[in-house]
């Protein structure tokens, strides 16, 4: 009897193990749906595409070019995700960025301003007009969707005015470099560029540390967490994608300068939106305004601020973008805004507010750009390559409000 009753412990325990494994699979899953569902998404379509262009995709010299085209796309994303997580959008952004840029030419190319003031005043002009627009929509209520039209055609028109429909070229070697540079190897390596698979190897082992402290502030606070095995696997799987980016980059001139600008951002407000009290009263706004106002949030400041932040990482997008071009032209920043919101959607924000992530924007970004890319290297006409985004916004879209219908 006693034998037979530890063989029905044993059993019990062994379902149990399952059960919670199973549970906590299900909880990873169903709790970032929508981002993982993107990520699956990105991954497969990188594949599509590496297939369908013959390797030509995750070519060294191309992945490099991938990062620095998108890179303006992703800084206003993570500005426009705060944005929207407030139930709202920016049309303003891409044509800030252009007047920005050609702010920038101005001062260097017709004043020979340096660089480091003339890209400290143009993102204080990038507060400016977050302030401006932001005073509009948080304090006197016009509706963030007309202050913000308004500003993408005031904004369209004075760049014309400045650049009097010519384009101003060339910046400044040191003003280039953040867009268009890459981290010197300081090993001196003539092959491999082994800077950047340090530069590798210390992600990962941050974001290691970085993980099992949060898993054990989890366990401290008895909350559910995955498994060890999930976990494990989750950190491998991703740290070996790191290493392999790396080394793919490691191949061509290494680090683009811009990525570790793009890196340090994410990691900026992914921390702000997660661990800080203005990033709780954003996703509390998001989710009920009047709700959020009576718990003693001060809405209209937190709304101030989402605006002057959005134009300030505006700004440093058209910094990127006339830097990598070397030109500021009346053109730039056309459509800029719509990549963005579109990054965002993708990614996993909502677009009733209160819900999204810094890093699924980037994974919609990513989405929107390699996309653009694969479908370029593919000779696919610019008509179709719009027309295609279009139908992977509306996708993303439809498949947030039938994930909401579902849990509800």
């Amino acid at each position: 009897m006693v034998k037979l009753d530890k063989l029905k412990d044993q059993s019990t325990k062994i379902k149990e193990g399952r059960t919670i494994g199973i549970r906590n699979l299900r909880y990873l899953f169903m709790s970032n749906i929508k981002q993982y569902t993107m990520l699956m998404a990105l991954i497969l379509i990188v594949i599509v595409f590496q297939y369908t262009t013959n390797g030509v995709l995750l070519r060294p010299i191309n992945v490099s070019n991938l990062i620095q085209q998108n890179s303006y796309i992703l800084i206003m994303a993570i500005g426009m995700l705060l944005v929207i997580l407030t139930g709202n959008i920016d049309l303003s952004v891409g044509s800030v960025a252009g007047f920005v840029g050609a702010v920038s030419a101005v001062m260097i190319v017709q004043w020979k301003w340096g660089t480091v003031e003339t890209i400290v005043i143009s993102l204080v002009i990038g507060a400016l007009i977050g302030a401006w627009q932001g005073f509009w929509i948080a304090y006197v209520r016009i509706p963030a969707f007309i202050v913000t039209l308004a500003g993408q055609l005031i904004f369209r028109g004075l760049t014309m005015v400045i650049l009097k429909g010519m384009t101003l070229a060339p910046f400044t070697p040191g003003y280039t470099m953040m867009a268009a540079g890459f981290l010197p190897d300081f090993f001196g390596n003539d092959g491999l560029h082994l800077t950047t698979m340090v530069f590798g190897v210390i992600t990962v082992l941050l974001m290691v540390v970085s993980d099992l402290n949060k898993r054990r502030q989890l366990r401290k606070h008895n909350f559910e967490m995955i498994s060890m095995p999930l976990f494990i696997i989750k950190e491998v799987a991703i740290g070996v994608s790191i290493i392999w980016i790396s080394y793919i980059l490691a191949q061509y001139k290494g680090l683009p300068i811009v990525l570790i600008l793009l890196g340090f951002l994410v990691v900026l407000f992914t921390f702000i939106t997660q661990k800080t009290t203005i990033g709780r009263h954003i996703y509390a706004f998001g989710g009920n305004e009047k709700a959020a106002k009576l718990s003693g949030i001060k809405t209209s400041r937190v709304f101030f601020w989402v605006y002057v932040n959005m134009s300030v990482l505006a700004a440093l997008a058209g910094i990127v973008f006339a830097g990598r071009l070397n030109a500021a032209t009346p053109k730039a920043g056309g459509n800029f805004e719509l990549d963005a919101i579109a990054a965002c959607y993708i990614g996993g924000a909502s677009a009733s507010g209160g819900i999204g992530t810094v890093v699924g924007a980037i994974i919609g970004g990513l989405i929107m750009g390699i996309l653009n890319n694969g479908m370029s290297i593919m000779s696919v006409s610019i008509d179709w390559q719009q027309a295609i985004k279009g139908f992977v916004l509306l996708a993303a879209v439809a498949f947030d409000v039938y994930s909401k219908r579902k849990t509800a």
